[in-house]
């Protein structure tokens, strides 16, 4: 069950312009009377390797960085005939962040040279001759207040800075240090929005790029800081699979705009639109149930290169909850290729299956020639790989199962029923509550009753419905989603039964 502690987490760089493989989808926007809604869905990049940082030329053309021959450059869909063309093709260059520049046919991209040197160009739209538009300034991102004044994020002392250029005059100022990458001209202002890295919460910010003076606007979903602004003053941002949106002169706080259940949009890790507000990009790595997905069809294809490509160079292997089996995908390779090469007829089938982030929870039963295995991996996906996976292996026992979600579920009425005598009684004296992986936060009766008496109290609404779960012997996974206080939360639970009482969680979120 959700502990009130560890909920408060959920809603609370220099650029290395790293090849990670990332699609960028278009979508049209919809408006209805206060409604707005995602359609069209398409993926516009298609390309293996790395795709992202597209900036909406107008209401037809999307400009991009894209991979190809072994170099990025600037690349031009055109929505009403769905092609693709060129601007750069730059020789010992990539291009980075193409943005348009206000009242002329041409754009401005950060090029970085093979040598290391990295410099803000302009380039002719139609030709793409380029030119140097700030000489010294290692840019890192960048957006237009007008034709002349450009905001950057720019690379000083191993962090970021936002400057103001004036390149009619040729003059630099700096603001402040500690800023994030995502700039942009807020709607029906004179105003520049930034994201303040100064203190341990990040902040949205707005700055008068005259004057000087900034202003906070709110504070970023935790950790993120990808965003954009619609026509009508909302920010949206991403988060995981997730879009979320505010708007200064309505809202108090963040609410969920838009959750991708499809397999291909996964960690969202740019967003942006154009002026109308009719258009939506959106970039992300491919969604972790996908990743996983081609790993299993791997392993029953028995596909030993396949199987481990889908894997980090420098993988993890765990036996629950934390014990080291492989460090790397190399000290994989001589047990599953032996296992592929003895087993002919090996294959997985996936009974349940539980996502959340970049988490992937399968409950998979394994056939060999002369047994069927039941086993529980969790695979942790990050940029498009398996980074790491964690497998309860057997301890299967009906009567042990059947107990041990007797036990859940009581756990699960009294939380309901916000009886918190009832509630406590499910857990052992000794109780011990972790995050995922293996992080203590607590334990024993008291630190139980202490964190829930207050929430029970204060949450009328309080409601937990299991949307999926997965039990092995003494241990019982549910997916949780939450209702508290008209606000909904999904989140993962994994407990451990002994002697009739919870003795273990380990929550993921």
């Amino acid at each position: 069950m959700k502990h009130p502690f560890v909920l408060l987490v959920l809603l609370t760089t220099i650029p290395s312009f790293s090849q990670t493989d990332t699609e960028i989808y278009l979508f049209d926007i919809t408006k209805k009377d206060k409604t707005i809604t995602l359609n069209n869905q398409r993926n516009i990049s298609n390309n293996k390797g790395y795709d992202n940082q597209p900036s909406i030329f107008n209401d037809t053309i999307v400009l991009f960085s894209s991979t190809r021959n072994k170099q990025t450059d600037i690349a031009v869909y055109n929505s009403k005939n769905t092609t693709i063309d060129w601007i750069t093709e730059t020789k010992n260059g990539s291009e980075y962040s193409p943005t348009k520049i206000p009242n002329k046919d041409q754009i401005s991209a950060i090029r970085l040279d093979q040598d290391g040197k990295q410099l803000l160009y302009r380039y002719d739209y139609k030709t793409g001759k380029s030119k140097v538009l700030l000489q010294g300034l290692k840019v890192g991102y960048h957006t237009w207040f007008n034709e002349n004044i450009l905001v950057s994020s720019v690379l000083e002392d191993n962090a970021m800075s936002l400057v103001v250029s004036n390149i009619k005059k040729e003059t630099n100022h700096t603001f402040q240090k500690k800023i994030g990458r995502s700039l942009h001209k807020i709607p029906n202002s004179n105003l520049i929005s930034y994201i303040s890295k100064e203190n341990k919460d990040w902040e949205i910010k707005s700055i008068d790029p005259i004057t000087g003076i900034t202003k906070k606007i709110i504070n970023t979903i935790f950790e993120s800081e990808d965003m954009c602004w619609l026509p009508d003053g909302t920010i949206l941002m991403g988060k995981q699979n997730r879009i979320f949106r505010f708007n200064p002169k309505t809202d108090t706080g963040w609410s969920i705009f838009y959750t991708f259940m499809d397999k291909e949009v996964g960690n969202i890790s740019r967003i942006a639109t154009n002026a109308a507000g009719s258009m939506l990009a959106v970039v992300s790595d491919i969604s972790p149930e996908h990743i996983v997905q081609k790993q299993v069809d791997a392993y029953n294809a028995r596909d030993i290169d396949a199987f481990l490509d889908t894997y980090y160079d420098d993988v993890l292997i765990y036996k629950y909850p934390n014990t080291v089996r492989y460090k790397g995908k190399e000290a994989m390779r001589p047990y599953y290729d032996q296992k592929f090469k003895d087993e002919p007829n090996l294959s997985c089938e996936i009974k349940h299956r539980i996502i959340l982030g970049n988490k992937v929870i399968d409950e998979e039963y394994v056939t060999y020639s002369d047994r069927i295995v039941k086993v529980i991996s969790i695979y942790e996906v990050k940029n498009g790989k398996i980074a790491k996976v964690t497998f309860i292996r057997p301890q299967h026992d009906t009567d042990i199962e059947k107990n041990s979600e007797n036990i859940i579920n009581k756990q699960l009425e009294a939380y309901n029923a916000r009886d918190i005598d009832a509630f406590v009684t499910t857990y052992s004296k000794d109780i011990k509550v972790y995050n995922f992986p293996y992080k203590f936060l607590y334990e024993g009766h008291e630190k139980i009753k202490k964190g829930y008496i207050n929430f029970f109290k204060n949450t009328p609404d309080l409601n937990c419905k299991i949307k999926n779960r997965i039990v092995m012997g003494n241990v019982v996974i549910d997916e949780e989603f939450l209702t508290i206080n008209k606000q909904h939360y999904s989140a993962i639970a994994i407990y451990e039964v002994k002697n009739k009482e919870i003795a273990k969680v380990i929550f993921i979120q």
